[in-house]
């Protein structure tokens, strides 16, 4: 597993849309990183529908329930944007359980 985290955005102004797709493993403490990227790309344009892809990266369980709150909120949390801007979030995350360590059946 990467621990590495690996942040690329895509903007369509024309569309007002933009995408940040991350990639590696989420934790609550990367976390704030990909919220900063998020509220670069939110104060581009006001009414940016922003999807935030993170089907390609490894995402700890309580930052995957941090990432929908800010969706289910419309906005970043306060410590990342202080002056509470609108956000629109959509989270785009694997469909596939998490990853976790065979179990091994005794004998």
């Amino acid at each position: 597993m990467n621990s590495k985290l690996n942040i690329v955005v895509r903007i369509d102004l024309d569309h007002s849309k933009a995408q940040v797709i991350a990639k590696g493993h989420i934790t609550i403490h990367s976390i704030n990183a990909l919220y900063v990227v998020a509220k670069r790309a939110n104060s581009l344009r006001g009414g940016l529908d922003l999807e935030l892809d993170i089907s390609s990266a490894w995402v700890d369980p309580q930052a995957l329930d941090m990432l929908h709150a800010a969706s289910e909120s419309g906005q970043l949390p306060a410590m990342i944007d202080p002056d509470q801007a609108p956000c629109t979030i959509s989270v785009l995350a694997d469909r596939r359980h998490p990853r976790t360590a065979p179990s091994r059946l005794a004998a």
